[in-house]
């Protein structure tokens, strides 16, 4: 077994032992990153490999894994003559969220928590219960008033203690941070611990294999903590610093009109968000990005940036719209899950090729209301 990699913090450089408990930076409280640079294996390489996330060895920062539920290497379908959807709905607990969960309980297994403690919208919670009940690890979830019934029942099913907040995102959030405190807690944290991110930077990788080695121009991604654009900004660098593309494509990230702090901070040209009362919110269909204070928020900016993409943002008329045109595709997606397709089925990208991700199962929250 590899020795684990030790964090750091990216604002200030303090640096966390890789065997600690410690879910945020000491001086500062931010999340952390971890200090880890791999280099991908070739195409060639991956023949007859693991038909999981699994496969890209060289790039994740652990190795030998025991809960694996053989997570990822999710489809790859044509909406439009080029716009294609990876289909990560189709995981085992039906969203994206288990790239990132399952390298979160193989941590916490190594580190041997008395109890592994997660905060989530619904799919983040779901996909920690579900990888802590297969590494049979005590798991409590924090989640907001108001979540999905369903997802809150998928959650029970795996046998986590809910917790369930009387408050909004941020309110369950700041509930989670001080229980994660506490003495023989592992926070698996989706937005603090980096490990998530080297979960989520497999949906690049995927999309790297399928395409025969390439990248579209454009990759399309919801943003709400931004776990799944900063994992594909790392497999971008990681991709072209070993030679294996030849170009870096731009990253496009999608909020909800109703609940769009960063796409409200690139408007005004920000390197981070701005003063939280200039930023207004309110009640969204997309639910798993309404988030206002992501704390990744400058490194999200950043990447976005670096990249040449942009912001783009979705009315709730447009994600009902997307939700039932993908529908009568034979594509049941959860009305967060169908925000990229909401922003770019009109035209928004012009002749360039694309691929956006369906992020979560129809089945977890149902219809959006006409």
């Amino acid at each position: 077994m590899t020795p684990l990699p030790d964090r750091y913090c990216p604002s200030d450089g303090t640096r966390v032992p890789a065997g600690s408990l410690a879910w945020c930076c000491p001086a500062c409280r931010g999340p952390l990153d971890l200090d880890f640079a791999p280099t991908p294996a070739p195409l060639k390489s991956l023949v007859g490999r693991v038909n999981s996330l699994w496969r890209y060895a060289e790039c994740l920062p652990l190795s030998g894994p025991s809960v694996s539920l053989g997570e990822g290497r999710t489809p790859l379908v044509e909406l439009t003559d080029g716009i294609s959807a990876k289909l990560d709905f189709l995981m085992p607990t039906l969203s994206f969220k288990d790239r990132g969960a399952v390298l979160l309980a193989e941590l916490a297994l190594r580190l041997g928590p008395r109890q592994v403690l997660a905060d989530s919208s619904g799919n983040a919670g779901t996909a920690i219960a579900a990888y802590c009940a297969r590494a049979a690890l005590p798991c409590t979830v924090y989640v907001p008033a108001g979540t999905s019934a369903k997802k809150l029942e998928q959650i029970r099913a795996h046998g986590a203690r809910l917790h369930v907040v009387d408050g909004d995102r941020e309110a369950t959030a700041r509930a989670a941070r001080e229980a994660a405190d506490e003495e023989g807690v592992f926070y698996a944290s989706h937005v603090f611990n980096p490990y998530f991110l080297h979960g989520t930077k497999t949906y690049v990788h995927e999309l790297w294999e399928d395409l025969g080695g390439r990248l579209p121009d454009v990759i399309v991604v919801p943003v709400g903590n931004g776990t799944l654009l900063l994992g594909a900004a790392l497999a971008v660098d990681e991709l072209y610093s070993a030679g294996l593309i030849g170009r870096r494509p731009a990253l496009y990230a999608v909020q909800s009109a109703a609940v769009a702090p960063l796409a409200h901070a690139w408007t005004e040209g920000a390197d981070d968000l701005i003063a939280e009362t200039e930023i207004p919110t309110a009640p969204t269909l997309a639910e798993g990005i309404a988030i206002p204070r992501p704390p990744r928020a400058r490194q999200v900016l950043r990447a976005v940036r670096e990249s040449g993409g942009r912001f783009l943002t979705v009315t709730e008329d447009q994600i009902r719209q997307a939700q039932r045109d993908l529908a009568s595709r034979g594509l049941y997606v959860e009305s967060t899950g169908v925000a990229c397709w909401a922003a770019v089925r009109e035209g928004a990208l012009g002749d360039r090729t694309a691929v956006v991700p369906l992020c979560g199962a129809g089945l977890k929250s149902g219809l959006a209301d006409a």
